[in-house]
């Protein structure tokens, strides 16, 4: 089979497509043939050596992929060989096949294609579990979202309006807010490019502040970090409640005053985490996401896809931040 190998720590580029062995399944593993495979911002960390997993080298990167169950392991029995499957493969998932642990694969709608299917758990199990297990929101709260119209982002602002929220997104420019509009979104705030000097980051968070209105956002989704975090959370309200996503603008220096004057939380958002300590209560956050799919309240924005050998081109777009939505792999 073929697959998208990092042979060494580097930038895109240095990935080279070679032909390696089929992968066998241990216990409690499932051999996916893989269809499509999500592209996402951890891969571009994890092939430079950046991420917080270190597979030893050579490694394919990829952590979701969507396919058919080509062969399962001892003791599987939630999924069967032939069924269509999403798993969550860490990394290995640029390939043409894949191995994924069973408690990690999960069937998916027949309204929904494989290459839609490969761009939705990552980002939508992030922002399920962020939005429901880590902020608690209730109907009628104000959400802020920044890096709205990326992968996480957009799912954010899908899931936000499925919960009943008013959804605020902001976005690098007009056109990537537009999209979030068309997902839901009830305003938007465009931010300038970064990093922000300080008048810049009072001027956002003056913007942030007229957008969001009231008392503040009572939950803020932070998928970027840098230079604007500080004028988010200046816009938060009383005991409003902070999600720390990502950092491709870097990681922020908060003035912990602020936290203080606002009587707010700052929570971790790590979803990796909390699917291998939790997995129980991952399952059945799936199965929530997948009923949603199902009647037809949520559908990944998939706005390119490319063939497996054009895979550093898809990173390279990630991590210029070129995104908008989801970009997958293709394979075959």
């Amino acid at each position: 089979m073929k697959a998208v190998l990092c042979k060494q720590y580097g930038p895109p580029d240095s990935l080279v497509v070679e032909d390696v062995p089929s992968p066998k399944p241990a216990e409690g593993q499932v051999l996916i043939s893989v269809k499509a495979a999500g592209v996402n911002f951890p891969d571009v960390l994890i092939i430079q050596n950046k991420y917080q997993f270190k597979p030893p080298l050579p490694f394919a990167p990829g952590g979701e992929v969507a396919g058919i169950v080509k062969e399962i392991g001892p003791a599987v029995t939630n999924v069967k060989v032939g069924d269509r499957v999403i798993g969550s493969t860490g990394w290995g998932g640029f390939a043409e096949e894949a191995l994924a642990p069973a408690s990690r694969c999960i069937p998916f709608p027949s309204n929904m294609d494989f290459a839609e299917a490969s761009a939705f758990v990552m980002t939508y199990g992030t922002s399920h579990h962020a939005l429901k297990d880590r902020a608690q929101i209730k109907p009628g709260e104000t959400l802020l979202v920044l890096g709205a119209a990326g992968g996480v982002g957009l799912s954010a602002v899908e899931l936000g309006k499925v919960m009943g929220a008013r959804v605020i997104a902001a976005a690098s420019s007009q056109e990537k807010v537009d999209v979030c509009l068309k997902h839901g979104a009830d305003a938007g705030v465009v931010y300038p490019a970064g990093p922000l000097d300080r008048d810049a980051q009072k001027k956002l968070s003056e913007e942030f502040k007229k957008v969001v209105g009231g008392d503040g956002a009572n939950v803020i989704y932070d998928g970027v970090g840098g230079t604007y975090a500080e004028p988010a959370l200046r816009s938060i309200a009383w005991e409003g409640r902070y999600l720390v996503i990502g950092f491709p603008a870097g990681i922020p220096s908060i003035p912990l005053n602020l936290a203080l004057l606002k009587g707010c939380q700052i929570v971790g958002v790590f979803w990796g985490a909390f699917t291998a300590r939790e997995p129980k209560r991952n399952q059945e956050n799936l199965h929530e996401l997948m009923d949603w799919v199902a009647k037809g309240k949520l559908k990944p924005y998939v706005s390119k896809r490319y063939p497996m050998a054009n895979a550093a081109q898809a990173l390279k777009d990630m991590e210029a931040r070129k995104v908008t939505g989801k970009v997958v792999l293709t394979m075959g």
